[in-house]
């Protein structure tokens, strides 16, 4: 397979429509191998969704709306934006529900809808998985926990989540969400954890890691790809998954520690997709990383922001990121 580097920056324009639409200043795609070009126009601009957050993260496409939703962690809420970029608050609060007033990453992080339909929320603040308790459409801060305690000690702050097909829910918790983070008092696991809940209720712990982040199925869901946001050990995990659910045989599936803290290189692993064609994309040092199944980085869209998050629209023709104040998109081929 011929493989080449090829650059395209992306500077402050206006999209030729009806309305000016911005771009993302200073944003480029690099190739390093021509399979990315299957997915990937290198001149298709990086387009502004909605800005002026605090942190963003959870993107989850929502069909019946035409809209993403999203979360703003440090405020606390989620809101929804639509293609073209009209934007509203949807719900607040979104992960920390408590009375006494704290620091830190409060918000609800990681979003997806359950095979119920309802919409489930990895919530920092109130440190469990929950769904909200009331319809879609008429959104409400009433939610029910799906878990907090492992063992009988409360979670840490539950990050990422996603649904197998027999609708058992994986979740990742760090300790992102706590006010002092590693050292925060109440932090009652002295580990952070790779969950599955399973359909009888039963929370089982699958492994150990550093930092656990991100995470997502290959299409058959036969693996499980885990991000580790760790600056010391900035890596993708990639585990097999049996009929059960369990998981087995831990590989590396890609290091990106050499590039951590270097120029031009914001951000760690940390959300991730995956395509119905089995090719990874994944946020991490410099921006969203596209691996093949085998793990070789074929592209990289940086964006020039620390990027959290990322992920598709039902049929995988709009990409979208979430990157720090911003919420953006690219078209895809």
């Amino acid at each position: 397979m011929h493989k080449f580097s090829f650059c395209i920056t992306i500077t402050l324009t206006f999209l030729m429509s009806c309305t000016s639409t911005p771009t993302k200043e200073n944003a480029f795609i690099e190739i390093f191998d021509d399979r990315a070009l299957d997915l990937i126009d290198p001149e298709t601009p990086l387009v502004i969704l909605a800005d002026g957050h605090d942190w963003t993260e959870g993107p989850l496409w929502w069909e019946a709306e035409q809209a993403l939703l999203y979360t703003d962690i440090p405020q606390n809420s989620i809101f929804k934006v639509d293609m073209l970029g009209n934007k509203s608050l949807y719900l607040k609060p979104s992960g920390y529900t408590g009375d006494t007033d704290r620091g830190g990453e409060v918000g609800a992080n990681g979003l997806v809808f359950s095979p119920e339909g309802r919409l489930v929320m990895c919530q920092h603040g109130d440190r469990r998985m929950a769904y909200m308790d009331s319809p879609l459409d008429e959104p409400k801060a009433s939610f029910v926990t799906l878990a907090d305690r492992y063992e009988g000690k409360r979670l840490n702050s539950p990050n990422d989540v996603v649904y197998d097909a027999m609708g058992r829910m994986y979740f990742s918790d760090p300790p992102y969400g706590l006010e002092k983070n590693m050292d925060d008092p109440a932090k009652e696991l002295d580990f952070q954890g790779l969950y599955v809940l399973r359909n009888s209720g039963e929370l089982q712990l699958l492994d150990r890691l550093t930092r656990p982040n991100g995470l997502a199925f290959s299409p058959d869901q036969s693996l499980l790809y885990v991000a580790n946001s760790d600056p010391d050990l900035a890596v993708w995990y990639v585990y097999e998954v049996d009929m059960d659910g369990n998981l087995s045989s831990r590989n590396l599936f890609f290091d990106a520690t050499d590039k951590v803290g270097r120029d031009g290189y914001k951000g760690l692993p940390d959300g991730m997709k995956v395509h119905t064609s089995g090719v990874i994309f994944a946020t991490g040092p410099g921006g969203v990383w596209v691996f093949s199944p085998e793990g070789e980085a074929l592209a990289r869209i940086h964006t020039g922001e620390a990027t959290s998050n990322c992920a598709f629209s039902t049929d995988e023709k709009t990409f979208f990121l979430t990157a720090d104040s911003y919420v953006l998109k690219m078209d895809l081929k």
